[in-house]
């Protein structure tokens, strides 16, 4: 049986949480961000974008399939 291809996003912080309330710093700590440049994969689900929006004014996404 072939192996399906997992969608994942690649997020990478690009501005800084500094002058933006704790919880927007929270969000970036939980996805596993907090520096700048720094790029994590999540896996493409709900609660994932969901943290994307709140933050999305804070980072860059892009699609990736892996498998």
């Amino acid at each position: 049986m072939a192996k399906k291809k997992e969608k994942k996003l690649k997020v990478t912080q690009i501005k800084s949480t500094i002058g933006y309330r704790e919880r927007t710093a929270r969000t970036i700590e939980a996805m596993g961000l907090g520096k700048l440049h720094k790029t994590v994969l999540l896996p493409d689900n709900g609660p994932t974008r969901g943290m994307i929006s709140q933050v999305s004014h804070l980072v860059e996404v892009e699609e990736v399939e892996e498998s």
